[in-house]
């Protein structure tokens, strides 16, 4: 049973955030009401999946306790906000590829994977569980536990040494995201870096050694993730994956011209490939930031003495309710622009194709969805938007679950046919 003291109130400011200056009839708040009661009954009775958290290197110990620590995704925020499940990433950024950066590359992955463990074996074993596989998932979420799953950020931390990622499945990696920011040995990134002497485009998608990771993690099991490839690579890699490929925290180009959102044609491609969008909460991916919509927002946060909205959490209460308020006069991303994102993949994919994802303490957050206790609030928009529980259910981790299983069935497969 979720508790969702927090996620009533939540939604209750989120209300009174939307309301028109003009005055509501009767009718009106009746229908606001029945909405928001539908949608935190909707928000209680299906399991709600965040396919993509990062944490800092620190995570897990006294520095930073998983349960209370000032970040947007804690335990007692996913409690509060009935967000049952999330993927917890290991993430590596890019550096020059030589031998020594390789090896601290995979120095960090095990430190963060270390991390993980640690929170769910040592910590916090009554509390949350690492999740193996998706029927791990629903088992976790039956006996009344938090969901901790596992993905790797950057395929980077593989180096050249596909052995390694029998080594990350076993520690509980489900999946990879080819590259991030910066090309790599596998695949072409939608960033280039040109401070690490990036070309435009380095393999022209996905290179030849990038064709035996996607088999290797075909074999193990292991999702293919999109997120952060180009163009070339991401259709590369929907031809080459013999299984269900996911975007784990990517947006429609078509509603926001950033690098990192995906185009029709790719969106339909990943449809044909039966695998699934999980939009993101991301600001800049969102919603398109003009200079002086970027420069009123900084500004605001500088009357507050914070340069950065991860400095968020010095502040008061008070204050972030006020920073949000001034937010939301100047026109910053919000819910509601969140979900036009997952409106137009339904409408280009279908609804059995697209999630949902915050990004948390890796750049997320919008208003309304501002850290994990306001996540009831992303159900009420889906409500109000015309979406049925079905699809709710299917928008909140369903479709994610469903490309996990069948990429276990034919490694499961694949696995029984060498032997």
């Amino acid at each position: 049973m979720k508790s969702t003291g927090t996620a009533i109130a939540a939604i209750a400011l989120m209300v009174l955030a939307t309301d028109t200056s003009a005055p509501q009839t009767q009718s009106a708040e009746d229908d606001e009401a029945m909405q928001t009661e539908r949608a935190l009954a909707i928000h209680e009775a299906v399991m709600t999946v965040d396919s993509h958290d990062d944490i800092p290197f620190n995570f897990a110990t006294e520095a930073v306790d998983p349960f209370d620590a000032r970040r947007q995704l804690n335990l007692q925020k996913m409690q509060a906000g009935g967000l049952d499940a999330a993927f917890f990433i290991v993430y590596v950024g890019q550096t020059e590829r030589t031998p020594e950066n390789y090896a601290r590359a995979q120095a960090d992955a095990m430190t963060k994977f270390d991390a993980i463990h640690r929170m769910a074996e040592d910590m916090y074993p009554d509390l949350i569980e690492v999740a193996r596989s998706a029927d791990d998932v629903e088992r976790i979420h039956a006996e009344g536990k938090l969901v901790a799953a596992i993905g790797i950020e950057n395929g980077y931390v593989i180096g050249r040494d596909i052995s390694l990622l029998q080594r990350y499945h076993d520690l509980g990696a489900r999946y990879v995201t080819l590259s991030h920011n910066g090309h790599n040995d596998i695949a072409d990134s939608a960033q280039p870096r040109m401070d690490l002497g990036d070309a435009v485009s380095e393999h022209g998608g996905i290179s030849e050694f990038g064709e035996q990771v996607i088999a290797e993690m075909n074999r193990l099991g292991i999702m293919v993730d999109l997120s952060h490839v180009s163009r070339a690579a991401a259709l590369d890699a929907i031809r080459l994956s013999r299984a269900p490929v996911i975007a784990s925290h990517s947006n429609a180009l078509a509603v926001t011209n950033h690098p990192r959102n995906m185009d029709d044609e790719t969106l339909l491609a990943l449809r044909d490939n039966g695998g699934v969008m999980q939009a993101t909460a991301l600001s800049v991916f969102v919603k398109e930031f003009t200079p002086e919509l970027q420069n009123e927002s900084l500004a605001i946060l500088a009357e507050y003495g914070i340069g950065h909205f991860r400095e968020w959490f010095t502040l008061t209460s008070a204050e972030h309710r006020e920073i949000q308020a001034r937010l939301s006069e100047i026109g910053y991303a919000d819910v509601g622009d969140f979900i036009d994102h997952v409106d137009y993949a339904v409408n280009l994919i279908g609804i059995d194709h697209v999630g949902l994802s915050s990004d948390f303490d890796g750049g997320g957050g919008v208003l309304g969805w501002w850290d994990a206790s306001e996540t009831a609030n992303v159900t009420l928009e889906l409500v109000r938007r015309g979406y049925s529980r079905e699809d709710i259910q299917k928008l909140w981790g369903g479709n994610l679950l469903r490309v996990w299983r069948e990429v276990e069935q034919f490694a499961a497969a694949a696995q029984a046919a060498q032997q």
